[in-house]
C-alpha cells in the first residue's frame, strides 16, 4: 500500500453494510473504510478506543452516557470499553482507525461480524 488511497473509490468498490475494508496500515493499525446502514450490534472493545470520521452521511453513536450525532468531517473516539452502538438511518460512509486484530463486532459477536478484507 504504497500509493495513495481513493477513499470514494474504494468505498464505490463494495456495497454492504457494515462490512470494513482496510485501504491502509498505521503501524499496528487498519485505517478502515465503511458503509453504515441501520443499526450494528451493541458492543465494547476492551483493549483499545475506536476512532470514527464521518464522510459523508450521519452517523450516531449510543452510549449510555449519551449519544454522539456526527456528520461530515466530523469524527469521535469511543474510549476503550465503553459499549457503543454505531446507527445511521439513512446510511453513512466512515472511517474507522483500530488495531488491526481489531474485530468489529468487539466483545459481541454476531451476524454482522465481518473479516478482516484489505483492498
Amino acid at each position: 500500500m504504497n500509493t495513495p488511497v481513493d477513499l470514494a473509490e474504494a468505498l464505490s468498490s463494495f456495497d454492504e453494510p457494515w462490512s470494513p475494508r482496510t485501504v491502509a496500515l498505521l503501524n499496528d493499525y487498519d485505517v478502515r473504510v465503511v458503509k453504515t446502514r441501520g443499526e450494528f450490534t451493541r458492543h465494547s472493545h476492551p483493549d483499545t478506543d475506536e476512532f470514527f470520521l464521518v464522510l459523508r452521511g450521519s452517523l450516531t453513536i449510543r452510549m449510555d452516557s449519551g449519544d454522539v450525532t456526527l456528520g461530515p468531517g466530523q469524527m469521535y473516539v469511543v474510549p476503550r470499553g465503553v459499549p457503543h452502538q454505531p446507527v445511521s438511518v439513512d446510511g453513512a460512509d466512515v472511517v474507522l482507525i483500530e488495531p488491526s486484530e481489531t474485530v468489529n463486532t468487539g466483545d459481541t459477536p454476531s451476524e454482522l461480524t465481518a473479516e478482516r478484507r484489505t483492498l
